[in-house]
């Protein structure tokens, strides 16, 4: 085939040898099935800013670290180089998750480099060597899908555990190999400690792969992992190996707005107070 324009440079650097083929295309990228040596793997071509969004990333960006102060200025005010910096720092957050969930021991593809705005790693494919599907589009037996959701809530605590969400986990970025799932797309990875909304997208993750799943296995509908794994994680309780239970206990005891609101006007009066003092001693001199 045609070799697309962001590969040509990785020919010419020789990380990759010949494009075989397009894979998919989403909104953030092109991927395509490339040679390297004897190796097939997959290339994962970043789209250029001006084809994308980035309203819909707010609550995404939210605690990731730039470079230095200028950068993040430049982000804040929106203009054309923070533009630049903040299409950098998305692509590099997919990158450097995928690095640190591979070397934790999660199912992701192997990373092999990032070049030029290309993201080279394996290509999961079948037991027939074919791409691999994704989860959406197979059938699975009970026993089967029990045996998936007890794999990818290992894999979500193992990213938990590593300080990250995937922030957009559902059955359609997760693949089927042959030794089971493999958890694909990172670039919404978020903090799951300067998050305000890390609480949120966790339950939407465990629960988008329980729903799904409690297709074919209606008893996972009756657990509760993404609440249990959150609660221990903000008890500092959670570890990779720790054994989950799915079942929770929700705090279901009554906030005393009255009493809330109480203190609010107790505390409202008695800096009141106090500014009437500190005016008064001042007009005592």
């Amino acid at each position: 085939m045609k070799t697309p324009p962001g590969l040509q440079a990785l020919i010419d650097d020789g990380v990759i040898d010949e494009v075989l083929r397009p894979l998919k295309s989403g909104k953030e990228a092109s991927v395509y099935v490339v040679r390297s040596g004897d190796d097939v793997r997959c290339a994962k071509v970043y789209k250029d800013m001006a084809q994308r969004s980035f309203q819909q990333r707010v609550q995404y960006q939210e605690g990731r670290k730039v470079r230095g102060s200028r950068e993040a200025r430049a982000i804040g005010k929106a203009t054309r180089f923070g533009r630049r910096q903040q299409e950098e720092a998305w692509k590099n957050t997919e990158v450097d998750a995928l690095y640190q969930l591979h070397a934790a021991g999660a199912r992701v593809p192997r990373p092999y480099g990032y070049f030029n705005g290309v993201l080279v790693m394996d290509l999961v494919t079948d037991a027939d060597g074919f791409s691999a599907p994704r989860l959406g589009e197979v059938e699975l037996a009970a026993d089967e899908a029990r045996e998936f959701h007890r794999v990818l809530v290992r894999q979500v605590v193992l990213m938990l555990c590593g300080g990250l969400i995937h922030g957009d986990l559902s059955a359609y970025n997760v693949l089927v190999g042959p030794d089971g799932p493999v958890v694909i797309d990172f670039p919404q990875v978020v903090s799951a400690s300067g998050n305000n909304a890390a609480r949120t997208m966790l339950l939407r993750d465990v629960n988008n792969l329980t729903a799904h799943l409690g297709r074919w296995a209606p008893d996972l509908l009756d657990t509760w992992y993404g609440e249990e794994m959150w609660a221990l994680f903000e008890a500092g309780d959670l570890h990779p190996d720790t054994v989950l239970t799915g079942q929770f206990v929700p705090d279901e005891r009554e906030v005393d707005l009255d009493g809330v609101r109480q203190a609010i006007e107790d505390a409202r009066q008695e800096a009141i107070i106090r500014q009437q003092g500190r005016e008064a001693a001042e007009n005592d001199d």
